[in-house]
């Protein structure tokens, strides 16, 4: 990666560069091992996951992005991968699928809304990253919420067992109970948000900016990329509340629990 003024090298691909990744993810597994967290195997995999995954794109992605078919062909491994991993993480069972609803809910009518109203060309160079922080931040919220929603109705049978006895519906004592806790997977999108440029510079704002954009322009796709975000992750969320409420994803008896 080139820096728009200067022509030198923002993070060169040397050995260098393996040595500290290899450094910090020992580290990461160390510190999990270390405090106990249960994660330290997990966070192994995902950091040989994520530098597999990424040779493999930046070894397609050049000539995936000159064929329109073929980036939305790679939107939909994309959105594949998502429904996988976030129902997977809400539950064992064979309910993960429904995981699609909420990520799909949230992601295709605001993608849909920005190519149509012409703010995101209809290129793979565009469409691709753009699609990619969508389904992204479904996903997070889908499994996060969907967590805590079952979570909760399962450490508050008796709740939900006492509203169904005053004689409220099946749906509506779930949500009872769910609703909140669930909500709070939009905390860390709402985090950003508020403090975007005060905490954090995001990738689209640092991207743009070493791409020679100007700081308007940069800000501008930043603010449209957080909000639509907002949106897309408020969807979701609702989606799985939906889904949760009506019982289509729960975890029955013989569920273990949610992969990870």
């Amino acid at each position: 990666m080139r820096a728009a003024a200067g022509g030198s090298s923002l993070l060169p691909v040397t050995p260098a560069l393996g040595a500290v990744v290899a450094l910090l993810l020992a580290a990461g597994v160390a510190v999990a091992g270390w405090g106990r967290l249960g994660h330290g195997r997990a966070v192994l995999r995902a950091g040989l996951r994520a530098a597999v995954q990424l040779a493999a794109v930046a070894a397609v992605i050049g000539w995936v992005v000159r064929s329109l078919p073929l980036s939305l062909l790679f939107v939909l491994l994309m959105f594949t991968v998502a429904v996988r991993t976030a129902g997977r993480r809400m539950t064992a069972g064979p309910d993960w699928w429904w995981a699609a609803a909420p990520i799909a809910a949230g992601t295709v009518p605001a993608l849909l809304l920005l190519v149509g109203g012409g703010l995101v060309p209809a290129r793979g160079i565009s469409l691709i990253p753009v699609a990619g922080i969508l389904i992204g931040g479904a996903l997070t919220a889908t499994s996060l919420s969907g967590r805590r929603a079952l979570d909760e109705l399962a450490q508050r049978r008796g709740e939900v067992e006492a509203a169904l006895s005053l004689g409220l519906p099946d749906r509506d004592a779930r949500l009872e109970i769910c609703r909140t806790a669930a909500a709070t997977s939009l905390v860390p999108a709402l985090d950003q948000t508020r403090t975007v440029g005060l905490v954090t510079l995001p990738g689209a704002f640092v991207g743009m900016l070493l791409g020679g954009a100007s700081p308007v322009a940069a800000g501008a796709v930043q603010l449209l990329v957080l909000v639509a975000l907002l949106a897309v992750e408020a969807a979701a969320v609702v989606v799985v509340l939906e889904l949760v409420g009506r019982g289509l994803v729960s975890r029955g008896p013989g569920d273990g629990p949610p992969v990870r």
